[in-house]
């Protein structure tokens, strides 16, 4: 199979038999060559060894987060099993209105914060 860009040319060869010369050339051709393609496996093995790198730093990141979720559901869990424990107690419509109105306050605040930031 030929490509396109493929540099290499065979040399006609003569049917009255190899001289040395041609011998020479087609030798330092294909050392010529065999350095070109060590230069490209080199190229291809620094490739794969940062591909490597690259995919096991982000592995790394991808299960910081992945163990960051967990905590975080574990905790919204947690939270969300107090609030309805409040709730369920009594006057729990009065501090979950109480609640609500912290809340509104602290975005509030968040949102002025940022905007005249």
């Amino acid at each position: 199979m030929r490509r396109n860009n493929y540099p290499y040319q065979p040399l006609n060869q003569q049917p009255s038999g190899p001289h040395p010369a041609s011998h020479d050339a087609l030798e330092a051709e294909n050392e010529q060559a065999a350095e070109e393609l060590k230069q490209k496996i080199g190229a291809l093995k620094s490739l794969t060894i940062d591909i490597g790198n690259e995919v096991r730093y982000q592995d790394k990141l991808l299960r910081g987060i992945d163990d960051d979720m967990d905590r975080t559901s574990g905790f919204l869990g947690n939270t969300m099993t107090r609030v309805v424990r409040l709730a369920k107690q009594g006057g729990g419509a009065r501090q979950m209105c109480y609640m609500f109105l912290f809340v509104l306050v602290v975005f509030f605040i968040l949102w002025i914060t940022l905007k005249f930031k």
